[in-house]
């Protein structure tokens, strides 16, 4: 997608630009309940945040400080652009600056081609979660 611009900044410059997309991805697309889509790692993580040409913010994505990646969402008229491609990338390249050596993540299942082809190699069984079948994956940063 042409014009798309990464930025990796804190919770108090994030919340705002970015929960309108997690809300619209995870509460209203996904059925997750509101109550548990917002969590007291937010204040603890880093967040990319996505904004296209015209510096709407189209996608996100949080590392937590032990390099768990969470929150990947991408508006629906942004998808397949590479956009959560390059959030993604925005948050490895952030674990290694903070001198992490891997990243993990639970992916959903119906995500799971997208990270394999990122690098991410799936840990154990699929289980629930937020009532979303997911997989453990692991990627060296």
């Amino acid at each position: 997608m042409k014009g798309v611009r990464i930025e990796v900044v804190g919770w108090d410059e994030a919340e705002a630009r970015v929960m309108p997309v997690r809300t619209g991805v995870f509460v209203v697309e996904q059925g997750v309940p509101e109550e548990i889509e917002r969590d007291a790692f937010d204040a603890v993580c880093r967040h990319a945040i996505a904004h296209d040409a015209e510096g709407r913010v189209i996608a996100t994505g949080r590392l937590l400080p032990d390099g768990h990646i969470g929150r990947m969402a991408v508006l629906r008229e942004a998808r397949g652009a590479g956009v959560g491609g390059a959030v993604l990338q925005a948050l490895i390249a952030e674990a290694a600056r903070r001198g992490l050596n891997e990243v993990a993540l639970n992916a959903q299942t119906h995500a799971l081609d997208f990270y394999l082809r990122h690098g991410f190699e799936p840990v154990g069984e699929v289980f629930m979660e937020a009532g979303i079948p997911h997989r453990a994956m692991r990627r060296p940063v």
